[in-house]
């Protein structure tokens, strides 16, 4: 009996589970199926299914199966596809979302036979460009879905975290699976890399998740933790070739905790799954696709179709079983037709290992599997023609290739690429070249385009390397993002001029961009640039810093604004890692800083004669301590940086404040922004320590808080509201603070500040401007910690006119910084080399025509 046949045995049984919605019981699901399948009308029918992972597209898939019609699944989201859908079959039904609603219209078919085993068709790509279906059976379905449950050893009590679109193979495979053995479906709201996605898996209290290797890739990246689910059973992988290092991470993590992993093959055309590897096998064969399912066999064959009995020799991999499709459809004709393949050629090279494994070791066919995707190279040749762009393209298992030599910008030709494949711009690299590479017989030379690419990687390789050197000794991959590695506002600044110099530009919202695609982006030339605007505020901020304290000119204010853009660049970089509990993130962050500033306390404590403990645990601005026993004021910066730093870690670590803030971000900074001005002014009156208040934590905690708010302040309401406080606060602060020209000039330049965050948040200026500016704000930090050693120590000496020494401490004061930056880049630079950081990938050539 198929599987929808027996739903209603379940009884209350959970079948369904959606987020923040009342579950659906087995009982209720049988009711709602029968319902909705007598809504398609008498006769058999193709359904054309727009297939969400919805409660709606899901009921409306089971309703189509068990009323005996055809379902034909179609992506979500892509009226393309599902209007060629309709060209070509002409559906007798068609279920789609049309201006918010859920929608059953009735087609164009004209009753044209169906044949009687058909099932469902699932889309898979065609050389052509158009997507051609895979025509399954009522018995491939069935018995995939048995044969799963059987290796999986489903049970009633498991729950799935259905996390892969039920269009694709795969995630149809865990839905039927699972309804076949009376267990239970969570399918997910949000995606591996989203904000609370372990949470809700958790409260589902899944038993299972299953993706393809880039959901692995994400979860590693995103610090996902199976400990973190208390259900948990198992993890399945299976949608294309998942890197040995990560198979081997994945498993010893599960097994730690009794848990297992499985590692599966399979293609559209059988169904689903091919093969899998036993768990415990999975430590001893990492690299092997394991053995057929049960009910299925595999096979090698050579080019002229003999067997290949014998190990480590190579064939073409066959597969024999009930889940064999009946065959290709590539118009409504076809569906009439029975099954005529027995047994499936899989196009993949592979060899069988002693233990009676196999291993894939190539391909036959121009064809890659990515994040789950089979890409037919060809296809995207064809679609690309199609637009007008003369390409050649080429790859493997982790990324596509396209030459080309039609003259258009290579950003353009990676987004058609991207429409065509349906990949990211992750696996994605055009290369422009004059020709395309041809062989002696006119055919394109594919080996050749794919060294081109090569050629081309090492181009990438010096972007790839500098965000190597600047992450240091973290390993940096084309695949990582500036947010993903956990940037800050520092490095933010430093690898912005390092883009500024290879791009001609600064690309808006790079930090999110991988740096493979970033690499990949083509210069810009020109006299005007667009900037950041709190970068142009850093390098003047610092360099008031300098005048300040080489002049002593009523210009303070430079390291108020520094503390503000503290608090923005925490919010802009930390912020979201911050509301996930990581502060980790944070806290290294603040110790790459503070090993910049540990030469500096060594050094003072050398020349005093005495360790500066004051100043070896950053409390030397709190005014508790003599001055003789601790660095200069001057470093009281740090030290309040640090300490805003360590509270917000702290206060980050308390999940009700993690809760809060995720919730409600810039209401709950306001709130904080209240709160630490009343602390600024009731302070003194019960922690008095005179004119050194200046330099407390206390003093200058709402200045960070102000730039928190205004990196949240999103709508004109909330900018209004930021900029309202700062028009309130600043001239209060002015009066309260002497109400001399000095306290003016300071808090006027804060106003001036919170009004640049919030309403010019970039800017263009002059290409000498940015020249300018950036490697000052790069250097900002240690331009700050070592501005003054030279006028402290050697100008004294000159006994030189009193314009000509101030003019020489801000030049020098400056240059010292500057060459305490580079001198750093060097040193990591130099450790980076020799421990082989900033990796690139390679592409596989592709074999010739």
């Amino acid at each position: 009996m198929d599987f929808l046949q027996r739903l209603a045995s379940y009884g209350e049984r959970t079948a369904l589970v959606f987020p923040g919605r009342p579950t659906i019981s087995y009982a209720e699901l049988a009711r709602r199926v029968t319902v909705t399948a007598a809504g398609f009308g008498a006769g058999r029918k193709l359904v054309a299914l727009e297939a969400s992972n919805s409660e709606h597209a899901i009921i409306f898939y089971l309703a189509a199966r068990a009323g005996g019609h055809v379902a034909a699944l179609i992506a979500p989201g892509d009226a393309q596809a599902f209007d060629a859908f309709e060209e070509d079959f002409r559906p007798d039904v068609c279920v789609r979302q049309l201006d918010g609603r859920w929608r059953l219209v009735e087609g164009e078919g004209a009753g044209e036979t169906l044949h009687a085993d058909l099932a469902v068709l699932l889309a898979t790509s065609g050389s052509t460009g158009r997507s051609r279906f895979v025509r399954l059976s009522r018995t491939n379905v069935e018995s995939n879905a048995e044969a799963i449950a059987c290796y999986l050893g489903l049970a009633p009590a498991d729950r799935a975290a259905l996390i892969l679109p039920f269009h694709y193979s795969y995630g149809l495979s865990v839905l039927n699976s699972h309804l076949a053995v009376g267990a239970s479906v969570f399918v997910s709201a949000k995606g591996v890399a989203d904000k609370g996605f372990v949470d809700d898996l958790r409260a589902a209290a899944v038993s299972n998740i299953s993706g393809v290797p880039y959901s692995y890739e994400l979860m590693d990246k995103t610090g996902f933790s199976a400990e973190e689910l208390p259900s948990l059973r198992f993890m399945t992988v299976a949608g294309g070739r998942m890197p040995a290092g990560l198979a081997e991470t994945v498993r010893r993590r599960l097994e730690a905790k009794g848990r297992q992993l499985f590692l599966m093959y399979g293609q559209t055309e059988a169904t689903a799954r091919i093969a899998y590897v036993p768990p415990a096998a999975l430590a001893d064969n990492p690299d092997s696709i394991g053995i057929g399912i049960p009910g299925g066999e595999l096979a090698l064959v050579h080019e002229d179709g003999g067997r290949i009995d014998g190990c480590g020799e190579a064939g073409e991999l066959v597969y024999r079983g009930p889940n064999v499709m009946m065959g290709y459809a590539l118009d409504r004709n076809d569906l009439a037709r029975g099954a005529e393949i027995g047994e499936l050629s899989t196009g993949d090279l592979a060899e069988r290992c002693e233990n009676g494994f196999f291993r894939v070791v190539g391909r036959l066919k121009r064809m890659s599997k990515i994040a789950g995707l089979r890409i037919s190279h060809e296809a995207v040749e064809h679609a690309l023609a199609s637009r007008g762009v003369v390409a050649a393209v080429t790859g493997d298992d982790r990324r596509l290739v396209a030459a080309f030599s039609s003259g258009e910008a290579p950003e353009d030709v990676c987004k058609l690429m991207i429409e065509a494949s349906g990949l990211t711009a992750l696996h994605v690299e055009a290369v422009a070249v004059d020709t395309l590479p041809r062989l002696a017989s006119g055919k394109v030379d594919h080996q050749a385009v794919a060294q081109l690419a090569r050629r081309n990687q090492k181009a990438d390789a010096g972007l790839i390397e500098a965000f190597g050197r600047a992450f240091y000794p973290r390993r940096v991959t084309p695949a990582d993002s500036f947010e993903e590695l956990g940037g800050d506002s520092l490095l933010y600044v430093q690898l912005s001029l390092t883009l500024e110099r290879k791009l001609g530009r600064i690309p808006e919202g790079w930090e999110k961009m991988p740096v493979g695609a970033l690499a990949r982006l083509s210069s810009q030339k020109g006299n005007r640039r667009i900037v950041d605007t709190d970068m142009l505020m850093r390098a003047l901020a610092i360099l008031l810093v300098v005048l300040h304290h080489a002049t002593l000119w009523p210009i303070p204010g430079g390291a108020a604004a520094l503390v503000m853009l503290v608090g923005y660049g925490l919010a802009r970089f930390h912020g979201a890692a911050l509301m996930r509990g990581e502060t980790s993130r944070l806290l290294r962050a603040v110790a790459a800083n503070l090993a910049v500033y540990a030469p500096l306390v060594v050094g003072f404590s050398i020349a005093r004669g005495e360790v500066l403990w004051p100043s070896v645990f950053l409390v030397g601005n709190l005014g508790i301590f003599d001055p003789k026993h601790m660095l200069p004021y001057l470093y009281w910066f740090v030290e309040a940086y640090a300490q805003v730093m360590l509270i917000v870690a702290v206060l980050f670590s308390l999940p009700a404040v993690r809760k809060q803030v995720a919730a409600r971000p810039f209401a709950t900074g306001m709130t904080a922004l209240v709160v630490t001005i009343a602390i600024k002014i009731l302070a003194p009156k019960v922690w008095a320590v005179g004119a050194v208040q200046i330099f407390t934590v206390s003093d200058v905690f709402y200045l960070a808080v102000f730039g928190w708010c205004a990196f949240h302040a999103q709508t004109a309401r909330q900018r209004i509201a930021v900029l309202g406080m700062a028009t309130m606060a600043f001239p209060f602060m002015a009066y309260w603070g002497g109400n001399w020209t000095g306290s003016w000039v300071k808090f006027m330049l804060q106003l001036a500040c919170v009004a640049m965050l919030l309403y010019v948040p970039r800017i263009t200026v002059p290409r000498q401007v940015a020249a300018l500016a950036l490697p000052v704000a790069a250097a900002g930090y240690h331009i700050y910690l070592f501005h003054r050693l030279v006028p402290e120590l050697v100008l004294p000496q000159l006994q030189l006119p009193w314009p000509v020494l101030t003019t020489l401490s801000v030049v020098t004061g400056v240059l010292t910084g500057v060459a305490a930056f580079h001198s750093q880049k060097a040193l990591t630079a130099w450790l980076a080399s020799r421990r082989g950081h900033g990796a690139v990938l390679e592409v596989q050539a592709a074999p010739a025509e």
